[in-house]
């Protein structure tokens, strides 16, 4: 068991920023007077609060645990996620996406979903959105317990526990803006925490280059450093697979499925005081974005090279040395003196922080809106919504506890997050690709889109063990254990967006579309009469331009591509 040697210093700056945290609470709450207050933030925050809050909010167990982890099995094919997984799609939210959100006045994704096609639909997206949530949700969680078993002893048990009262605190006081708040805080508190572990890592290894001559040496072996290596479809060698699946399942369905439809990231960007910081909240966050490799996936090489047997199991699949979910926290314990510790501890915590109030917060907003005040409870004061939100927060949380347990057996957490991803999110950025931008697609096709696509996901995730394409070498394995887990991922959002694709349409061209006059401002070229002049609203400075920001960040990737290829 891992065991983190801290002392005075390092449980007084985690008090310090505890302390910090539930003041960032106690002090939004004085601006909660509605239930917009209070799950929107009154859509009335600054860019770069929202573009930094939404960047924060992804850097939870997913980016610093899980990414790490994914450095340290997989190397630097780990980009992928990155370069090809997150940023193009970022910038396609920014862009082409945030002017429907806003422009249309939805409080929530499902919301659009309601509006462009039925009841139907948006009930089955706003179930399985807050299932989703919550599912994610206990992935931070689990986190949590797992940096204050390390730190305390405690049981992992009593740690959940004990982690959710921490964020039930400062979200049920503050709602989105102290969630929101709270997270540019984090942001910087991660950066801080980070930056030491990567310096002191490298100089242990001899830079960079040692870093590689070491890695060289492990199962990882030379090619871990090239990230488009071994992709060939039908020989594939990389730790991700083939290039299909790292393009189009990763780079496309998973990617867009989650910046553009993930209600916990485009929540930030919905709370912006206008369309133009709105459309620069994700392009704000996809720089930082860029550069948060060095912060994950570096320390997770160092961690291979230098944890013994790290992730190392035996012929039955049980683990003999530290999960690679443990690379962070052990190098932290290898490295850092008390005090420097203390900061990167609450740089960790804060992540995990950040990412369990993402999604606790969307989903008592989703739930309040699109579940309980549009099927349950109509028509009542927006006091009663208010407080409606607060207690989901806590049924939130409590199932969030329960979740934990279902991450806990996952060694690598970010295999199970994308698992989730390619449930839920793949389908779902199917049906709004193609209602977003066809006219014709009838109400009931979106309805049964997502039905046929969650199918789909199933149906892959649970028949792909059986294809011997899956394995190492091409070689089927009862055990499962050299099955490639996150290639089979890719896989499964590819069939899963396939098949929304194909049922949504054939369902479309045998039903009745919608009315043109219902589609304005949810369609692309059918302008809601309604919205604002385009002409007279106010241009930002040239400097602060969507289309300028968005370019820049693909371009600084297509440069760091080509170096790392």
């Amino acid at each position: 068991m891992l065991r983190l040697d801290v002392n005075f210093f390092d449980y007084t700056i985690l008090a310090i920023y505890f302390i910090l945290v539930i003041a960032i609470g106690v002090m939004a709450r004085r601006a909660v007077a509605t239930s917009e207050d209070f799950l929107l933030s009154g859509r009335s925050l600054p860019a770069w609060v929202t573009g930094i809050a939404f960047i924060s909010a992804n850097l939870g167990a997913l980016e610093i645990l899980g990414m790490a982890a994914n450095g340290a099995q997989y190397g630097m094919s780990t980009l992928h996620f990155y370069w090809v997984g997150a940023v193009p799609a970022m910038v396609f939210l920014g862009i082409v996406m945030m002017p429907f959100y806003y422009g249309s006045g939805v409080r929530t994704v499902p919301e659009f979903l309601l509006r462009r096609f039925n009841p139907a639909t948006h009930l089955f997206n706003a179930v399985s959105f807050a299932l989703a949530a919550v599912l994610v949700a206990g992935v931070n969680l689990y986190a949590l317990a797992l940096v204050i078993n390390a730190l305390i002893g405690w049981p992992i048990w009593v740690s959940i526990i004990v982690s959710a009262g921490f964020v039930l605190a400062y979200i049920t006081l503050g709602g989105l803006s102290g969630a929101i708040y709270n997270e540019v805080l984090q942001f910087f508190v991660i950066v801080a925490g980070l930056v030491p572990l990567v310096v002191i890592g490298l100089h242990s290894v001899g830079g960079y280059s040692g870093l590689k001559e070491k890695v060289a040496h492990t199962a990882l072996g030379s090619d871990s450093f090239h990230t488009w290596s071994g992709t060939g479809v039908g020989h594939w060698t990389n730790p991700l697979g083939d290039w299909v699946g790292i393009v189009m399942g990763l780079g496309f369905v998973l990617s867009f499925g989650y910046w553009t439809t993930n209600f916990a990231e485009v929540q930030r960007a919905l709370s912006a005081k206008d369309l133009n910081a709105a459309q620069r909240t994700p392009l704000i966050g996809s720089f930082p974005k860029i550069f948060i490799p060095a912060l994950t996936i570096i320390p997770g090489l160092i961690a291979l090279v230098l944890i013994p047997k790290l992730g190392q199991k035996d012929k039955g699949g049980n683990a003999i040395g530290l999960t690679y979910n443990d690379a962070i926290p052990a190098l932290m314990n290898k490295f850092l003196p008390n005090g420097t510790l203390g900061i990167a501890l609450a740089g960790l915590l804060a992540a995990f922080m950040a990412g369990m109030a993402a999604n606790v917060s969307s989903f008592n907003t989703v739930f309040t809106y699109d579940i309980w005040q549009t099927y349950v409870v109509k028509g009542r004061h927006d006091g009663y919504y208010l407080r409606v939100g607060r207690i989901v927060t806590v049924v939130g949380i409590v199932i969030g506890v329960g979740t934990a347990f279902i991450a806990s057996g996952y060694s690598n957490i970010m295999n199970y997050i994308q698992l989730l991803f390619s449930y839920f999110n793949a389908p779902l950025f199917a049906t709004f690709i193609i209602a977003m931008f066809w006219k014709r697609t009838s109400p009931w096709a979106g309805f049964w889109g997502l039905v046929a696509g969650t199918i789909g996901a199933a149906a892959m995730h649970f028949g792909g063990y059986h294809i011997a394409y899956f394995y190492k070498g091409g070689v089927y394995d009862p055990s499962h254990v050299t099955i490639n887990d996150q290639m089979l991922n890719f896989y499964g959002a590819l069939v899963a967006f396939v098949a929304d694709v194909v049922v949504t349409v054939a369902v479309t061209m045998v039903t009745k579309p919608k009315p043109l006059s219902e589609l304005a401002g949810l369609v692309w070229g059918v302008p809601d009469p309604s919205a604002p002049d385009p002409d007279l609203v106010p241009k930002p400075a040239w400097w602060a331009s969507p289309k300028l920001l968005g370019g820049t960040s693909i371009g600084i990737v297509i440069v760091l591509s080509i170096i790392f290829v």
